[in-house]
C-alpha cells in the first residue's frame, strides 16, 4: 500500500497581478501526479479548476476567474496530498472600460472576454457596452403592449442609440410610474454626464496641444512667406517647393518606417496565423488525437470529437479545413472497419458486442452492424457444434480405449440392476467387498455421453447471449441517445421486425443441429442416410448401456429448462421435446432388454441353498432385478413440464408390454433350464435343510449330490412362491410406474408359469410313482401267489410294506424341500398306486375265500395308511378295487380282518407317523 504524499505548496505565480481571465503560470512542489490527481485550484477564492492545465508536479497553467477579493492566496488540492498552502499571493486588478462615446487616443476594436466552456476568446461588440440606464434612476417597466407603442410612435424606437430615438417612447416604456422628482434627478444626471464629457474633450485637447501648436506654426510660416513674395511666380515657386518638401517628408517617413511597418505586418500576419491555429487547434490536432485514442481504446472520445468536428466543419468551404476534415474522415473510416472486424470476431462477450454496435451506430456505419453480428454469431455457434462432434469422433477412432474423466452419477443412474443385485447378494451372503461395490457406483463415460454433455453445455453457454443480443436489437437498447435522436433506432426496429422470420430460422437451425447431432450419437437409426453423413459418423460397436441413457436424458432436460428460461417460444423448442421423448422410449426399451439379459444370467447365480420356506435366493434376486430396473427408469418415466407420457402411443405400449412379458418368460425358461440341467452341468453344491424342520431323514442329504428329483422339487417350490407372491408384487410395481397392460403381463406370465409347474410336477410324479406302481404286480404274485388257491391271511404281505416305504421316502424327500409340496405330491402318488391296485384287482377272474380276505386286508391297509392324502380319484380307485372282491360272508372274517389291520398299524406305527404329522398341513391346504 502506497504512503500519502506531502500536501501541495505554491511558491510562485507569474504574473502576480492582472485582470480577470489573465493566464498565469503557477509553480511549486507536489502539485499532483497527473491531471486526474488535481481535484481543486482556487485563486483569490475563485475556483479555477475548469481552466487548469496540469503540466507537471511543479507547474500548472490556468486563467484567473472573476474573484470577489482583490488579493488572495493560490490553493492547490490533490487526491494524493490533500489541500495545500501558498507562500505567494495574486492581486486582481479592475480593468478600465472605454465606453462607446468615450474619446480615446487609440483605436478600440472590441473588448475580449474568456469563454470557459469552449476555451476561446470571444469578441463583444461595442454596442453591447452601452449604458443600461442612461438616466441613472430606477427603471420601472410598464405594462404597455409593444404593439400599441409601435402604433403611437410609427417609425420611431426606444433605443437611445438609434437614429430614430423617441424620448417619449423610452419614458413610457421604462419610467411610466416614475415620480416628477425622480425625473428631475434624471435631468441633473444627464447634465453631469454632459459636463463630464466636455471636460474629457478639453482634457483630450490639452494632452495634444504641443502637436497642435507645431502644426499651427508650420502653417503660419508658410502663409507669411506667401504674403511677403506677393507675386504669382513666387506663389507658384513656393507651392512647388512646398510640394517637394512634402514629398521628401513623405519619402523620408516611408523610408524610416518601412522596416518597422514591414515587421509590424509580418508580426500581424504571424499573430493572425497563430490565432487561427490556436482558435482551430481542435481540428488541426484531431487526426493525431484520433490515432492516439484508437490505440488506447477510447472510442467514446473519438466519436465525440468526430461529432463535434462534423458539426463545425462538415460543410466548410475553407480549403485548409476541408483538407484536415478529409483526413479526419479517413481515420474514422479506418476506425469503422476496425470496430466491424472486432464485432464479427469470435469468441466475443455480449458486453463487447453491444459496445461495438453502439460505436458503429454513432459513427453512422454503412449497413446494419447489429444484424451482421447476429449472423456471424449464428454461423459461429453452428461451427462450434460440428467441431465438437468431429473432435470426439476423431478421439473415438484414434483412441478407442480413451474415455472422459470419471463421472459420479446420481443415485438413479448408479442403481443399475446388476449393481444393486450384486450389492444385495453380497450383503445377504455376508461377504460384501467395499472395493467391488465402489466399482459399481462409478463408471467411465462413453464418448457419446461425453459428447452430449459437451454439446449441450456449449449450446446453453452460447445461445443465451445470442438470444439476448436479438432482444436488444429488437427493443433498440443497443443504440445510444445520439442514435435515438437521429432516427437510427426506429430504422433498426423496423429492420428487426422485417427480419423476425430470418432470426426464427436461425434459432430453429441451431435447435435442429443440436437435436440431430445428439440423434446421430445416440439414435442413429432415427436419421436418414444423408443426415447420417452430416450428423453421424460414430462407431456403434455396441448399444449404449441402459445406465447412461437416464444420465443423457437428464442432461438434455436441463438444457431444455435453461433454454426455456430465456422465454424462447415453445414451437422453437418442440424439437427438443421430441428428442427427449424418443430418448425416454429408447431408454425404456434398452433397459428392459438389458434386464432380460440380466435375468437370463441369474441361472448362473443359483446356489440351490434352501431356506425354511423351501426357497432359494433366485425368486428374490429376480424380483430385485426387476424392481431396481424399474427404479432406474423412475426419472425417465416421470413427465417434466411440457412432456408427454411415453405410454401415450399404442405401439410403444405394445412394445413395452412385449418386452416386460419377455423378461418374465426368460426367467421361466431359466427355471426350466435349471430343473432339467444334466448332472454334469451342475456345480458340486449341497442341499442344506433347515435344522429347525421336522425332517426325520435330514441326515440322508449330507454329502449327496443334487439329483434331478431334488432340482425339480426346488424349482417347483420356487414356482409356487413366484405364483403366490413374486408375480403379484411385480404387477403392483408395473402399475406403480405407470406401465400399461400390467394385468396382461401378469396373466400371460402366470399362465406360462403354471404350464411349467405342471410339466415339472408331472415329470417328478412320473419319476417317483412309476417305480412304486411297477413294483405292485410283481410283489403281489411273488412266489406263484394265486388268489384262487392261497392260505388264510396272517398279515399284510411285504410288497405292500415296501410300497409304503417308498411312499414314505418320497414324503421325506419332498418334506425336506418344501412342506407345502407334500400333500400335492403324495396325493398324486397315492392316486397312481390306488389306480394300479384297482386295475390289478379287476383283472383277477375269481377269488377264493382266503384270497378275497387277503386282498381286502391289503387294500384296506394301504387305504388307511395313506388316508390323509386320499382324493376323490384315489377313493374311487380304492372303492372299485373293493367292489371287485367278493363280500365277506361271516362275522369271523370281518373280525379277522380287523385284527390283522390293527396288527399292521401297530407294527408300522413308526413309519406311518410321517403321514399323521402331515395331517395339519393337509387340512390347511
Amino acid at each position: 500500500m502506497s504512503h500519502a504524499r506531502k500536501p501541495p505548496l505554491v511558491t510562485g505565480i507569474s504574473p502576480n497581478e492582472g485582470i480577470s481571465w489573465t493566464k498565469v503560470t503557477i509553480r511549486g512542489e507536489n502539485l499532483g501526479m497527473g491531471p486526474t490527481d488535481l481535484i481543486g485550484l482556487t485563486i483569490c477564492g475563485h475556483n479555477c479548476l475548469l481552466t487548469a492545465e496540469w503540466m507537471s508536479a511543479s507547474k500548472i497553467v490556468c486563467r484567473v476567474g472573476q474573484a470577489k477579493n482583490d488579493k488572495g492566496d493560490i490553493i492547490v488540492t490533490t487526491k494524493s496530498g490533500g489541500k495545500g498552502t501558498s507562500t505567494v499571493s495574486f492581486k486582481l486588478l479592475k480593468p478600465d472600460k472605454i465606453g462607446i462615446l468615450d474619446q480615446s487616443a487609440v483605436w478600440v476594436d472590441e473588448i475580449n472576454y474568456y469563454d470557459m466552456r469552449t476555451d476561446r476568446n470571444k469578441g463583444m461588440p461595442p454596442l453591447s457596452l452601452r449604458p443600461a440606464n442612461p438616466l441613472g434612476i430606477d427603471i420601472d417597466k410598464g405594462k404597455f403592449p409593444q404593439k400599441e407603442l409601435e402604433a403611437l410612435f410609427p417609425g420611431m424606437s426606444a433605443d437611445f442609440t438609434s437614429e430614430n430615438f423617441s424620448a417619449a417612447w423610452y419614458l413610457i416604456e421604462n419610467h411610466s410610474t416614475t415620480s416628477f422628482e425622480q425625473l428631475k434627478m434624471a435631468v441633473m444626471n444627464l447634465k453631469k454626464q454632459a459636463n463630464k464629457k466636455n471636460e474629457g474633450s478639453l482634457q483630450y485637447v490639452k494632452g495634444g496641444l504641443s502637436t497642435f501648436f507645431e502644426a499651427q506654426d508650420a502653417l503660419s510660416a508658410i502663409h507669411q512667406k506667401l504674403e511677403a513674395d506677393g507675386t504669382e511666380k513666387v506663389e507658384g515657386s513656393m507651392t512647388q517647393k512646398l510640394e517637394n518638401v512634402l514629398n521628401r517628408a513623405s519619402n523620408t517617413a516611408d523610408t524610416l518606417f518601412q522596416e518597422v511597418l514591414g515587421r509590424k505586418d509580418k508580426a500581424d500576419s504571424t499573430r493572425n496565423a497563430l490565432n487561427v491555429l490556436q482558435r482551430f487547434k481542435f481540428l488541426f490536432n484531431l487526426p493525431l488525437n484520433i490515432e492516439r485514442n484508437i490505440q488506447k481504446g477510447d472510442y467514446d472520445v473519438v466519436i465525440n470529437d468526430y461529432e463535434k468536428a462534423k458539426s463545425l466543419f462538415g460543410k466548410t468551404e475553407v480549403q485548409v479545413f476541408k483538407k484536415y476534415y478529409a483526413e479526419v474522415e479517413t481515420r474514422v473510416d479506418a476506425l469503422r472497419k476496425l470496430l466491424l472486424d472486432k464485432l464479427l470476431e469470435t469468441p466475443s462477450t455480449l458486453h463487447d458486442q453491444k459496445h461495438y454496435i453502439r460505436y458503429l451506430s454513432d459513427l453512422h456505419a454503412e449497413g446494419d452492424p447489429a444484424w451482421q453480428c447476429i449472423a456471424a454469431q449464428h454461423k459461429w455457434i453452428l461451427q462450434l457444434m460440428h467441431n465438437c462432434k468431429e473432435s470426439y469422433i476423431k478421439e473415438q477412432k484414434g483412441n478407442p480405449l480413451l474415455h472422459s474423466p470419471m463421472l459420479d452419477l446420481d443415485s438413479e443412474v448408479r442403481s443399475s440392476s446388476l449393481g444393486h443385485l450384486s450389492r444385495s447378494a453380497s450383503l445377504k451372503r455376508g461377504s460384501s467387498n467395499q472395493s467391488s461395490r465402489d466399482e459399481t457406483w462409478r463408471f467411465k463415460a462413453p464418448q457419446q455421453v461425453a459428447f452430449v454433455e459437451k454439446l449441450t453445455k456449449l449450446v446453453v453457454s452460447q445461445l443465451p447471449n445470442f438470444w439476448k443480443l436479438w432482444i436488444s436489437y429488437v427493443n433498440g437498447s443497443l443504440f445510444s441517445e445520439t442514435a435515438e435522436k437521429s432516427g437510427q433506432m426506429e430504422r433498426s426496429k423496423k429492420n428487426a421486425r422485417q427480419r423476425q422470420n430470418d432470426f426464427k430460422m436461425m434459432i430453429q437451425q441451431v435447435m435442429k443441429s443440436l437435436v440431430k447431432l445428439i440423434r446421430g450419437a445416440l439414435l442413429p437409426f432415427s436419421l436418414g442416410e444423408s443426415e447420417l453423413k452430416e450428423y453421424g459418423g460414430w462407431e456403434m460397436k455396441s448399444e449404449l448401456s441402459g445406465q447412461w441413457l437416464p444420465h443423457v436424458i437428464q442432461t438434455v432436460r436441463l438444457s431444455y429448462e435453461s433454454l426455456a428460461a430465456l422465454e424462447i417460444p415453445n414451437d422453437m423448442l418442440q424439437i427438443i421435446q421430441d428428442l427427449i421423448l424418443d430418448l425416454r422410449v429408447r431408454c425404456i426399451m434398452i433397459t428392459l432388454q438389458h434386464t432380460a439379459e440380466d435375468v437370463k444370467r441369474l441361472a448362473e447365480k443359483e446356489d440351490w441353498v434352501v431356506d425354511n420356506e423351501g426357497l432359494t435366493s433366485l425368486p428374490s434376486q429376480f424380483e430385485q432385478c426387476i424392481v431396481h430396473s424399474l427404479q432406474s427408469l423412475k426419472g425417465v418415466l416421470d413427465c417434466k413440464p411440457g412432456e408427454t407420457s411415453v405410454f401415450q402411443h399404442p405401439k410403444i405400449q405394445e412394445e413395452v408390454c412385449r418386452l416386460s412379458t419377455d423378461i418374465m418368460q426368460v426367467f421361466i425358461d431359466c427355471l426350466e433350464q435349471l430343473s432339467t440341467k444334466p448332472d454334469s452341468d451342475v456345480d458340486n453344491t449341497h442341499l442344506s435343510a433347515d435344522v429347525s424342520s421336522s425332517d426325520l431323514f435330514g441326515s440322508i442329504h449330507e454329502d449327496s449330490s443334487l439329483s434331478l428329483e431334488r432340482r425339480l422339487l426346488i424349482v417347483l417350490s420356487n414356482c409356487c412362491y413366484l405364483e403366490r407372491h413374486t408375480f403379484l408384487n411385480l404387477a403392483e410395481h408395473f402399475e406403480k410406474y405407470g406401465f400399461q397392460g400390467a394385468e396382461k403381463i401378469t396373466q400371460v406370465s402366470m399362465d406360462s408359469l403354471k404350464e411349467l409347474d405342471q410339466r415339472l410336477f408331472e415329470m417328478y410324479i412320473e419319476l417317483k410313482a412309476d417305480p412304486i406302481v411297477g413294483s405292485l404286480e410283481p410283489g403281489i404274485y411273488a412266489g406263484y401267489f394265486d388268489w384262487k388257491d392261497c392260505l388264510p391271511p396272517t398279515g399284510v404281505r411285504n410288497y405292500l410294506k415296501e410300497a409304503l416305504v417308498h411312499i414314505i421316502a418320497v414324503h421325506a424327500e419332498v418334506f425336506a424341500i418344501s412342506k407345502e409340496l407334500v400333500p400335492r405330491v403324495l396325493s398324486k402318488i397315492v392316486e397312481a398306486v390306488a389306480e394300479e391296485l384297482s386295475r390289478l384287482m379287476q383283472c383277477v377272474s375269481s377269488f377264493s375265500r382266503n384270497g378275497a380276505l387277503q386282498a381286502r386286508l391289503e387294500i384296506c391297509a394301504l387305504r388307511d395308511a395313506v388316508a390323509v392324502f386320499l382324493t376323490s380319484e384315489s377313493n374311487s380307485s380304492f372303492k372299485q378295487a373293493l367292489e371287485a372282491l367278493p363280500q365277506l360272508s361271516s362275522g369271523g372274517d370281518k373280525k379277522l380282518l380287523e385284527e390283522l389291520l390293527n396288527i399292521f398299524k401297530s407294527s408300522m406305527q413308526l413309519q406311518l407317523t410321517c403321514f399323521q404329522a402331515s395331517s395339519s398341513t393337509m387340512v390347511k391346504t
